[in-house]
């Protein structure tokens, strides 16, 4: 069982990693999110937006920037018990503890929902794709992001996390390296298909993250231009299903 203070820990070290693949995995993907979000104004409404499962709360500053009022879910308690250091420094920022499969939010109520790196640990996402569809206004923009299914950092961590090499692989990092609990890893056709039969119309789609195994381990800033290069070779090809993140665009 992974404690608590371990997956806060990894949360803040991703984005400072001493790895360059690693650090810039997620600095790149956050920072695509972020883009997302302020270009993915609801007809211009900024009154409401939800985060469903915050996690470590990095986009939260970002969306109580933007909106009038923002909710931030979670079900993770280490998260919730930290969520006072941003309800401090943002006031109309409100932390809840709720379920999106089993949601008690008002329908038609947010501007913009955004869920990043969420799905992927549900075992049906369906239902929380539908639920998310039915808090938004109508024109309401759902910003989603979840890793492929088929991806070589996923594939990877199948074998590189299972017990007992995940001993070799955080002496390699010497940093916190922990389970993912990605149990629900989808195709872009699998994801689409949910997004549309929740009656979601996809405004963008695109894809970043390119990993290669060993590589990205030892072969430091020489392996990241490598990994770069490639990047922007696959994301506008028919192999983009090999980087690691899908994002949406979504509206209601």
């Amino acid at each position: 069982m992974v404690l608590e203070s371990e997956v806060v820990k990894l949360q803040r070290t991703l984005y400072t990693s001493g790895n360059p693949t690693r650090r810039w995995l997620h600095c790149n993907r956050r920072a695509l999110i972020i883009d997302a979000m302020k270009r993915s104004g609801s007809n211009g409404r900024h009154e409401r937006a939800l985060e469903v499962g915050f996690g470590s709360g990095v986009y939260l500053p970002v969306l109580s920037e933007l909106y009038r009022e923002v909710i931030a879910s979670e079900i993770e308690d280490a998260h919730l018990r930290l969520s006072h250091v941003l309800k401090a420094s943002h006031p109309n920022l409100n932390v809840i503890f709720d379920d999106i499969t089993r949601t008690n939010l008002p329908e038609k109520h947010f501007d913009l929902i955004l869920c990043t790196e969420v799905v992927e640990h549900l075992a049906d996402s369906a239902p929380a794709i539908a639920a998310m569809h039915r808090l938004l206004k109508p024109g309401g923009i759902l910003v989603l992001s979840t890793p492929q299914r088929w991806s070589p950092l996923e594939l990877t961590a199948k074998v590189a996390l299972m017990p007992g090499i995940i001993d070799v692989v955080k002496a390699i990092y010497r940093e916190p390296v922990i389970e993912t609990g990605h149990i629900n890893l989808m195709t872009e056709k699998e994801v689409t298909g949910q997004l549309q039969a929740a009656g979601f119309r996809i405004r963008e789609r695109f894809t970043s993250g390119m990993y290669l195994p060993l590589i990205a381990e030892f072969l430091g800033e020489f392996g990241l231009r490598l990994e770069n290069f490639l990047e922007l070779k696959l994301k506008h090809s028919r192999f983009s299903w090999l980087l690691w993140t899908q994002y949406y665009i979504a509206e209601a």
